[in-house]
């Protein structure tokens, strides 16, 4: 019989729907017995990108770590890199000081690692005994002194002209008067000042002569007047020179102190050199006092004012301080915004207004990786305003420049700090998923020139002896990070064949560390449930049991309408040209398969095979693709000689939401044979898998979810030995199924087959011969594929009829 053939041809045994691990291969009792795993495994090829990446030193190779969630990919990056950053010599110090010349160009200076704060701390002490040196040395005795001299040449050299001229005034009569008008001359008799009227009764001789007396008097008084700003410039002068001189002096000896421990850095030196300067041009600022004040006001006003003058300008803002270091800084930035990458300038209120100044400056993560490594988020980077492109900005130009979203956008119009930049050598490594890395190669042009080297992360791991092996070291590895139980041996076997499931291939095992790391964790916590010291089988059975639990509402609410005839799907008996089709659900990380009616129905027509679904935008592209497979191969087998006069309708029964992929067009076309050949199909049977143009079945995904969908299915409605589903051969690999299906597979409640063209599948659909042409051309007599092309050969027959010309006589 072609039906009992094809069914014990194509049915899978049962040790091949999951590949267990035998617990007694392992040679220990529990993962405390095993040495930590150091490597990870799987990852050779991204283990060996990542150490590229980090040792080579050309422009532009930085590092995008790919892959899928949860596979360690930081983890991996964050091992290898502190291990290279180890070798290497520790970053610099950066600190920002006052630009003298240009104060709102703060200066950057480089300093070897922990002298910036040693830096810091002598500047600060500086300024703290300049408060109290200056002062104490204008206020000393010798200061007061040679200024008491300055000032008193001045008086001496001003009265000595006075006298002279006064002299010469006496000698003719007339006297130097002061007056509201300032200096003035008057004639002089008997030691009296003559009056106008007395004046005028003097002799006109007289007369002239005091007049001309007081005229040549009067331009020696102006000389000498107009000689004092000059005596007093120079007083000022010689006053400043004993100020510096006294400062010079002052600070001599302790910024000699600090120079001494800078003898190495020149920079230091330099901008040393330029604060000398400053403090002696500006001594003046240490000597106000305004407590003094005998007015209150006065003096709380004076101490607001004195709090606001600053003496910052000789501090120093440590920027980057890498004292303690052990090796290149490894940063992490978890926030990757534009002023956590670049750094940012802060404002302080005063007197109502927002201020700011170079102790304000604040560092960005990549000031902090100056000379190391920079690990960020590629989608956070991304999704942060401008923070992408300022960040290639950098790379490109080798140097960070602080710079906010306004100065971005051209929006500042207010005078701001614009702090020096400052050369920057840093590896950045982007981690991220495949699409975002495959998305940034195609559409950004700077992409590929500045991150060279791809780090590839694999999902899965070969599942051999030797991989089990290295998987429960893995296991172990983790346990004892997490400070977890151990795990048995007969755990460790369960979470392996879990590894596979993962990974949906019975030959792999899934690298997905987070996974596993959340089914450890959960298992330890019902091992602390039950009271159990290490970790049992049935631990890690309850937490897989329990995350499907947690997350298969939706799916339960699905097999319930079945039961109660609101979803459509029969599990027994047998239709003309309708089939259990299976999807696979994925909601919030979880996946479930459940089945679907497929129905079809043909017709007289012109040789088009119709999707409903795409016809009311409900099919996606890969959907549609799959239909019109099916249309190439009913024309190639069946039409070769005639044309494929049909026209066949395809729907996803009871479907309100959008179709995609091809894994229904075996399914698709075996219900359009059905409906052709006028056989029935048995519906406690379902079907997965593609199809192409030569009637091949191609494998599909989700194929342990689908099949575990349709027996959940089945099971409610009770089994009765004969449902089960077929699949492509190629997908048996892949499968792994949950225990309570290969039991039932074991005691003959459940099947599956695996077949490798349609004709197979519709064999054990129908429980008809599939038939072959033979040499003459034909099918077997009674064959499905008979029926099919008698069925169309009728259509070519009536779509020829219809097309015959009428004819008729004419009266």
């Amino acid at each position: 019989m072609p039906e009992q053939r094809s069914l014990e041809a194509n049915l899978l045994p049962v040790d091949a729907l999951r590949n267990t691990c035998d617990p007694r291969r392992f040679g220990f009792r529990t993962t405390a017995e095993l040495e930590p795993l150091q490597t990870f495994p799987g990852q050779e090829r991204a283990i060996q990108a990542v150490q590229f990446g980090l040792a080579i030193r050309h422009e532009g190779y930085n590092l995008f770590a790919l892959g899928p969630m949860g596979v360690g990919k930081l983890s991996l990056v964050r091992h290898f890199t502190q291990a290279q950053a180890q070798q290497e010599p520790m970053g610099q110090d950066w600190v920002y000081v006052h630009n003298f010349l240009e104060p709102h160009k703060p200066q950057a200076l480089r300093l070897p690692a922990g002298r910036g704060t040693q830096l810091k701390a002598s500047m600060e002490r500086l300024v703290e005994e300049l408060r109290v040196a200056i002062p104490a040395a204008f206020e000393s005795e010798d200061y007061r002194t040679r200024r008491q001299i300055i000032e008193e040449e001045l008086k001496q050299k001003q009265q000595a002209s006075f006298d002279a001229l006064q002299a010469e005034a006496n000698q003719q009569g007339i006297a130097i008067i002061r007056t509201p008008m300032g200096m003035g001359l008057a004639p002089v008799r008997d030691r009296e000042i003559i009056t106008p009227e007395e004046f005028e009764k003097l002799p006109e001789e007289e007369q002239r002569r005091i007049q001309a007396a007081m005229e040549a008097l009067h331009q020696k008084l102006e000389a000498i007047l107009q000689q004092a700003p000059q005596w007093e410039s120079e007083r000022r002068a010689k006053i400043r020179e004993l100020n510096r001189e006294v400062t010079r002096h002052a600070i001599a000896h302790l910024l000699g102190g600090v120079r001494a421990s800078y003898l190495d850095l020149p920079e230091v030196l330099g901008y040393l050199e330029v604060v000398e300067q400053d403090l002696i041009e500006n001594a003046g600022q240490f000597l106000a006092n305004p407590s003094d004040s005998e007015n209150p006001l006065e003096a709380a006003l004076g101490k607001m004012l004195a709090d606001s003058r600053s003496f910052d300008r000789y501090r120093v803002n440590l920027l980057v301080d890498n004292a303690g270091s052990q090796g290149a800084p490894v940063v992490e930035e978890d926030y990757p915004s534009l002023a956590n990458l670049l750094g940012r300038i802060e404002y302080r209120a005063q007197f109502g207004n927002l201020v700011t100044d170079f102790t304000l400056i604040r560092p960005g993560a990549l000031h902090r990786a100056n000379g190391g490594y920079l690990i960020l988020d590629a989608r956070r980077v991304l999704l942060q305003p401008y923070a992408w492109e300022e960040l290639k900005r950098a790379l490109r130009a080798k140097e960070i420049q602080i710079r906010s979203v306004s100065d971005v956008l051209g929006l500042t119009s207010t005078v701001t700090l614009q702090p020096t930049p400052i050369p920057l050598q840093v590896k950045v490594i982007l981690v991220g998923d495949r699409l975002l890395y495959y998305l940034l190669s195609a559409y950004d042009p700077d992409f590929l020139e500045l991150f060279k080297v791809a780090a590839d992360f694999e999902d899965a791991q070969d599942r051999t002896p030797q991989g089990e092996e290295a998987y429960a070291r893995l296991i172990a590895s983790l346990a004892q990070r997490e400070q977890l139980r151990p795990l048995e041996r007969e755990a460790v076997a369960r979470v392996v064949e879990h590894g596979s499931r993962l990974a949906s291939d019975a030959h792999k095992l899934s690298t997905a560390l987070e996974a596993l790391l959340d089914l450890l964790r959960e298992a330890d916590h019902w091992a602390a449930q039950a009271g159990r010291p290490v970790i049992a089988a049935q631990d890690v059975q309850q937490a897989i049991d329990q995350q499907v639990y947690r997350a298969s509402r939706l799916k339960e609410r699905l097999q319930e309408s079945v039961r109660r005839g609101i979803l459509l799907v029969d599990t027994r008996g047998a239709r003309v040209g309708q089939i259990n089709g299976l999807s696979v659900l994925n909601l919030g990380g979880y996946s479930f398969g459940h089945p679907t009616r497929i129905t079809a129905r043909v017709r007289l027509g012109k040789g088009e095979v119709v999707d409903i679904e795409r016809e009311v935008a409900l099919g996606g592209p890969l959907h549609s693709k799959g239909v019109l497979i099916l249309a190439g191969f009913l024309g190639e087998r069946y039409a070769r000689e005639r044309p494929l006069s049909l026209s066949a309708s395809l729907v996803f029964e009871q479907s309100y939401s959008g179709v995609e992929g091809d894994s229904a067009s075996m399914a698709e076309l075996c219900a359009i044979l059905s409906a052709l050949a006028q056989v029935p199909i048995r519906q406690g049977i379902a079907i997965t898998g593609s199809v192409n143009q030569h009637g091949q079945a191609q494998p599909i995904g989700g194929v342990n979810e689908k099949i575990e969908g349709f027996f959940e299915v089945c099971r409610e409605a009770g089994l009765t030995g004969e449902q089960g589903v077929i699949i492509p051969r190629a997908n048996v690999q892949h499968l792994m199924l949950n225990p309570e299906v290969v039991a039932a597979v074991a005691q003959g409640q459940f099947k599956v087959w695996a077949v490798d063209t349609v004709d197979a599948a519709l064999e054990i659909l129908t429980g008809l011969e599939a038939g072959e042409r033979g040499e003459d051309g034909r099918f077997p007599e009674g064959s499905l594929n008979a029926r099919v092309e008698a069925q169309l050969v009728a259509f070519a027959e009536q779509i020829r009829a219809f097309a015959a010309p009428t004819t008729g006589g004419s009266t």
